[in-house]
């Protein structure tokens, strides 16, 4: 009988302790301010048309490189985020964008996008400055990355 009533009382304090404790510290977690994803290019021979090269997903949102393929290889690849192709940046890309691409050891974004990217890696740069994200997206190419295009990342409810 003794033993029952400790271990009920064992388990009530483990109970009381845990009601009291505050949220995870990750429920009420910020994105981060800067980050970077890297991404894989599509293999030869794939069908024509667009094709997903990557995927990255998390509570923040979602994140994909598509590639353009004509002839079995890849001609071009691009942002989708949250669903949408990346609009441009309206008034160029933010200072906060260029310092976070610094950050994150890539070149610096050009006021003019690439007519078309590729490469064997891309990265996309993510820059929340505020209530704006930006995304800076970079092909890496002949052992350098080059900056293929920047856009404004639109929200998850849009």
């Amino acid at each position: 009988m003794r033993m029952s009533g400790l271990l009920g009382a064992a388990v009530l304090s483990v109970l009381a302790t845990a009601a009291a404790m505050p949220a995870p510290a990750f429920a009420a977690k910020e994105p981060p301010s800067c980050a970077a994803i890297r991404f894989r290019p599509l293999a030869a021979g794939m069908q024509d048309g667009e094709q997903d090269a990557g995927l990255y997903k998390s509570r923040f949102g979602k994140l994909e490189v598509r590639g353009t393929v004509k002839g079995g290889e890849p001609q071009d690849y691009y942002v989708v985020a949250n669903g949408k192709k990346l609009a441009p940046v309206a008034g160029g890309v933010p200072k906060s964008a260029a310092s976070c691409a610094q950050q994150k050891k890539m070149p610096a974004p050009a006021s003019q996008t690439a007519s078309s990217c590729t490469g064997d890696a891309f990265t996309v740069v993510i820059d929340r400055a505020g209530n704006q994200r930006t995304a800076l997206f970079y092909g890496h190419q002949n052992g350098a990355w080059k900056f293929c295009s920047a856009g404004a990342v639109p929200s998850r409810e849009s």
